[in-house]
């Protein structure tokens, strides 16, 4: 069977792991923590990053972070995880979803300004397969209306947008290393602050809403509760296993890139004869082979092909079912006019297995099959 995604193994994770229990600190905030949030502020150039138990876990630092109280609006994207709508519900905000391009998925920058109403407290991002947003015209529209910005860059690590990683461009950001995602540890996210002036509230929330950071590092004599926060940490058994994926993060994202151009190349043709659609990357942006994804004629074409692969024993996926579509997003957010560009994608897009130790094979029997079923 080829799986759509096989989690990868660098060969240090399970040495670091033993360190760690050897540093006899397990429980998160312990040297293997450290190193990872310190490579995200040294790569990103983000002034603090914040290891968490999830990228949901950072989206719901961020909501906290951003103020956001029952009845704020919040823009973003229907074609996007639960969690990035979720996490700001959860503080009683209101997702106020827009369009996308047609051509990356991203969140369609000309669609924002209308959206936004008195009751608007941020402007959520999400980076669809690692593939930068329009961020120059988000981040004018932001400035001139004093919004905030968070950028879901669950799949963007190593991706860039003008020379600037995904992820140092917002006030803050999310990141995943979940085992479907290109730098991985199980579960595992990470919160990126960009804008100072949250740095100290977010180590609090952090820290179950505590100053005892600030203790260890001599600031106050004792620590307290001193606003709200929850157990965002991870343990250090997850940073030692990120950080052996770390080290290896531009041999990883090479590795994917060969891969991805490798079916970029075969589908050339068939998308010059209309058969189907392969992704787009503007020229400005660099992308880091998180996602190869063909989008079919129509929902038909695409579950035909679908189970064309299970008989080869290869499995391809759809990704989100619309959040304006589903019960929970009716009921707790509205939709900005019609999105008809989620809803046709959200048909069509089919993803292909795409693994850091795929075989020649692999990759040459999915290509195969994907195109004979394209062409019956």
């Amino acid at each position: 069977m080829i799986p759509f995604n096989k989690p990868s193994i660098t060969g240090n994770e399970l040495n670091y792991i033993s360190q760690a229990i050897a540093n006899g600190h397990l429980s998160g905030n312990g040297e293997f923590t450290k190193k990872c949030q310190h490579f995200f502020e040294s790569k990103i150039g983000c002034y603090k990053a914040l290891l968490t138990h999830s990228c949901t876990a950072a989206l719901e630092m961020a909501a906290i972070l951003a103020n956001i109280q029952p009845g704020d609006e919040v823009i973003m994207p229907s074609y996007t995880f639960v969690s990035t709508a979720n996490a700001f519900v959860l503080r009683g905000g209101i997702p106020v979803f827009v369009d996308i391009r047609p051509d990356t998925l991203n969140i369609d920058e000309s669609k924002i300004e209308a959206a936004i109403t008195p009751q608007t407290k941020a402007i959520i991002v999400v980076h669809y397969a690692g593939v930068s947003c329009e961020m120059d015209s988000i981040m004018d529209i932001a400035q001139r209306y004093q919004q905030i910005v968070i950028e879901d860059a669950a799949q963007g690590i190593a991706s860039s947008y003008k020379n600037k990683p995904l992820g140092s461009m917002g006030d803050l950001a999310t990141m995943s290393f979940h085992e479907t995602k290109n730098v991985i540890c199980g579960e595992g996210g990470a919160l990126l602050i960009n804008n100072p002036l949250l740095c100290d509230r977010a180590e609090i929330i952090w820290e179950k809403g505590t100053n005892r950071s600030q203790f260890f590092r001599g600031m106050v004599d004792k620590y307290t509760w001193v606003d709200i926060g929850s157990s965002y940490l991870p343990s250090e058994i997850n940073a030692a296993f990120l950080w052996a994926q770390l080290e290896a993060a531009e041999l990883i994202t090479q590795k994917r890139k060969n891969i991805w151009q490798q079916y970029h190349q075969a589908f050339a043709e068939l998308e010059f004869n209309g058969k189907l659609h392969r992704p787009f990357i503007p020229n400005e942006c660099e992308h880091n082979a998180h996602i190869y994804y063909l989008l079919l004629p129509d929902l038909e074409t695409r579950n035909f092909v679908i189970d064309y692969l299970k008989n080869f024993s290869i499995q391809a996926v759809f990704h989100y079912v619309p959040l304006h579509l589903s019960p929970a997003g009716k009921k707790y957010g509205r939709a900005c006019k019609e999105l008809p560009i989620t809803d046709n994608v959200s048909d069509r897009l089919l993803r292909l297995p795409l693994w850091v130790d795929m075989t020649q094979e692999e990759i040459a029997l999915v290509i195969k099959v994907v195109t004979d079923a394209v062409k019956v």
